[in-house]
């Protein structure tokens, strides 16, 4: 259910389950944790999309009740990938919700298409957002952005997102868009861009 190719230097990770929205399981997040931990030192860019209509739809619904909502995989994943040494870009292919939306905000860069949304249902369903996510919703968008997603359940479009910094672009081809953000990356090495990366606050 992640698909991985590599193209030159990048590393494409796809969510493929688009039946079920790519709703997330414990297999899928131990598998792209797995990615970004032992990410090749060969590859200066990682990108992660989706199949589909939908980025993803966060964390299966049973598998979430059975007690995945909770589970430490999500901040492991986060870490993850806020720590893999090549740029990360998500590009999403629509709309990424509740823990999914986590590993988007963890991405370096993020740019997705024009009718992608962002939101986090957590008010609604009853659990605590992953630790990390608000400090990054704070961090890229503001106390207000975070409030208005956390508390509010606020559905943010993809010209909403950009426009509080929580998406860097928006383009129909999110996927060609992703790389174009990478080619400098991929000129360089990956102990460059690890270097530059530890320059940037988080």
């Amino acid at each position: 259910m992640i698909e991985t190719a590599v193209d030159g230097r990048v590393l494409t990770l796809t969510l493929n389950r688009p039946e079920k929205a790519n709703a997330l399981t414990l297999e899928m997040l131990r598998t792209l944790a797995d990615q970004f931990e032992r990410v090749d030192p060969d590859v200066c860019a990682v990108v992660l999309t989706g199949t589909g209509k939908v980025f993803s739809a966060g964390a299966d619904l049973d598998a979430a009740r059975a007690g995945l909502a909770v589970d430490p995989v999500w901040e492991r994943l986060s870490r993850a990938v806020a720590g893999c040494p090549a740029l990360t870009v998500a590009a999403m292919n629509g709309t990424a919700a509740g823990g999914a939306l986590g590993m988007v905000l963890a991405c370096d860069l993020r740019v997705a298409v024009p009718g992608a949304k962002m939101f986090y249902p957590v008010m609604k369903l009853g659990f605590l957002p992953q630790p990390s996510d608000p400090m990054r919703l704070v961090a890229l968008g503001g106390v207000s952005a975070a409030r208005r997603v956390l508390l509010a359940g606020e559905r943010l479009d993809a010209a909403s997102a950009q426009a509080l910094g929580l998406l860097d672009a928006i383009a129909d081809d999110c996927v060609a868009a992703a790389h174009m953000m990478a080619a400098d990356a991929c000129a360089a090495g990956q102990e460059h861009v690890a270097a530059i990366k530890a320059m940037i606050p988080r």
